[in-house]
């Protein structure tokens, strides 16, 4: 399946989701800072996540049980790659260079950057949450 930007609002549900693993619409509904939307449009939301191949949908008795099947890493990772390609000619150093500036980081920053990097590219493989 080919992923597809989500709206603001899908993508909020789909931190829920993600965090939840399998969760009713009422309990997504309750993650939501207050003034919390209603149980409607969560619902809503859920329904055209389902149809976009985020969410699948087990009936169990009168409930419907919602749980990912594109899994966090997965969306990131589409995420970062259109950033880079839409933002960044498609260029990491044009990218960090960016941040680094944005954020004022200094070369003892870059350097902790490097460091870290160097540490978890030398990990075995792993998918992030």
């Amino acid at each position: 399946m080919e992923l597809i930007q989500l709206t603001k609002a899908e993508e909020q549900v789909m931190q829920y989701v993600w965090k939840l693993k399998e969760t009713v619409v009422k309990d997504v509904v309750e993650q939501f800072d207050d003034p919390k939307p209603a149980y409607t449009t969560v619902a809503t939301v859920l329904s055209v996540l389902e149809k976009k191949g985020f969410v699948g949908r087990k009936k169990i008795g009168n409930t419907n049980l919602f749980f990912p099947e594109v899994t966090k890493a997965e969306y990131t990772k589409f995420q970062f790659g259109s950033l880079l390609k839409n933002y960044f000619n498609g260029s990491f150093p044009k990218m960090a260079t960016f941040f680094a500036r944005e954020n004022q980081l200094d070369l003892a920053d870059l350097e902790a950057i490097l460091k870290e990097a160097e540490q978890e590219l030398n990990k075995p493989d792993q998918t992030a949450d």
